[in-house]
């Protein structure tokens, strides 16, 4: 139809053509679904349309100093990250099927997963997940399936929001889910030995955990080797840079959030899962593993080695129908690693520990503030008890145009005064000594 705009001689013209009427057009919809009208504002102009979009993307923009964590991390993102990710080449629609049409892409792939296992330690990696909780939802799958076993103990220090997925992804299924409390900030050792048995296919816990507190589990694993269950560990990857990994502890799957690798908060995403585990497992793993090899030539080339999706192997072979393309956001994890490489992650690591314990002095030093866990390491993240209720207090910050942190009532029961405060390299010493100011003046 050569028919452009929509003016209501060319919507009869229209009509007329197909020989029907307005209301004959749309006679399959239901009278209830159809709408009470059509009066749209008018078309715009490309300034007008820009002008528009930029108003609404402001909104978006809260200009609040940020000191909330709780598993997704305002970190710095050196400005060439969005510059080679954001090159058209790497746009693609969808994973690339074609490996002789793609081994650019199917090299940055793996070279991400050499990344994760470099980071963990750990001997195989996939091609990631959609993020980090639904990353150990499926970690929690896999090792039901390693082991033949449906019991699964999670300590309560692992992040409450993942948590409530695993809880949600499961609650249809024949899975036992075990929840153990933790015991002044750390995994409660006394009562995952007391409950692991022989039908017990996994223990999950988090370091640092939620608290931010840092553990070490080495003993746990060797529990739970000792049943014939699995370690599960939810790990922080810019924490690695200077923390035990969780392969040196015993960890046979390895999950977390990769957000904190150069991806922007972004009001809730798009986030990236990584998930690695020990290689004798590589074929329970869920997602895509890319692999290198050598053409007919003798070439080096990329291909999708291992893809266990139902579409690709035997329907009972499958593990999970993960299929949503997140290999932008694992290219951006890749950038960024690259970019500061072995030292530069580990200073990054560095600064934000240190601005942690300076920010933790600084606001410990206002009367009423009370660290909660006392004498616990922590990473970037700690907790503090406030003299009224922290979401009341967060709320009157914001007020000064602070983020200032995340109120632990929403989850805990009893905490409802206590406040996670994260700190990252981004923060000042200026920042955090204005942060003490507001709240010591809100107290």
């Amino acid at each position: 139809m050569p028919f452009i705009s929509n003016t209501p001689q060319q919507q009869e013209q229209m009509l007329a053509e197909i020989g029907l009427t307005m209301d004959e057009l749309f006679d399959d919809v239901p009278r209830e679904l159809m709408a009470e009208a059509f009066d749209l504002p008018r078309g715009l102009s490309e300034q007008e349309t820009r002008n528009r979009l930029m108003e609404l993307a402001e909104k978006n923009a809260t200009h609040l100093t940020c000191f909330l964590g709780g598993g997704f991390y305002d970190h710095f993102i050196p400005a060439a990250v969005h510059s080679i990710v954001s090159r058209s080449e790497f746009y693609t629609a969808y994973t690339p099927y074609q490996p002789e049409l793609s081994q650019g892409v199917l090299q940055a792939t793996y070279e991400y997963q050499s990344m994760i296992c470099r980071l963990t330690e750990m001997e195989v990696a996939n091609a990631s997940l959609y993020d980090g909780g639904t990353a150990l939802y499926e970690a929690m799958m896999m090792a039901l399936r390693i082991t033949d076993r449906n019991k699964v103990i999670v300590d309560d220090s692992v992040n409450p929001i993942y948590r409530v997925m695993i809880h949600s992804y499961t609650q249809n299924l024949k899975i036992e889910l075990e929840q153990t409390h933790c015991e002044d900030g750390l995994t409660n050792r006394d009562q995952i030995l007391q409950i692991i048995d022989d039908k017990t296919a996994a223990v999950i816990v988090q370091n640092p955990n939620f608290f931010g507190c840092i553990d070490e589990f080495s003993d746990i694993a060797e529990a739970a080797h000792d049943k014939g269950s699995l370690l599960i560990v939810s790990s922080y990857p810019v924490s690695l840079g200077i923390l035990k990994t969780p392969a040196a502890m015993g960890a046979d799957i390895v999950t977390g959030e990769g957000q904190s690798l150069g991806i922007p908060m972004s009001f809730g995403g798009p986030y990236l899962g990584f998930m690695a585990s020990a290689k004798q497992y590589v074929r329970k793993m869920p997602g895509r593993i890319a692999g290198e090899t050598l053409d007919m030539s003798g070439q080096k080339a990329y291909v999708l080695t291992l893809q266990t999706r139902e579409q690709h192997i035997r329907r009972d072979k499958a593990t999970s129908n993960i299929c949503s393309n997140e290999a932008l956001c694992a290219l951006t994890a890749l950038v960024y690693l690259s970019l500061l490489g072995t030292q530069g992650l580990r200073e990054t690591a560095q600064l934000c520990a240190d601005k942690a314990k300076y920010a933790y002095k600084r606001l410990t030093a206002i009367p009423g503030v009370e660290p909660h866990f006392r004498g616990k390491w922590f990473f970037n993240e700690f907790v503090l008890d406030l003299p009224y209720e922290a979401a009341d207090v967060i709320a009157r910050l914001i007020e000064k145009r602070f983020a200032a942190g995340f109120p632990l009532g929403r989850y805990y029961d009893g905490m409802e005064n206590s406040i996670l405060i994260s700190v990252t390299e981004k923060r000042t010493k200026q920042e955090i000594g204005m942060l003490a100011e507001a709240l010591e003046s809100v107290l």
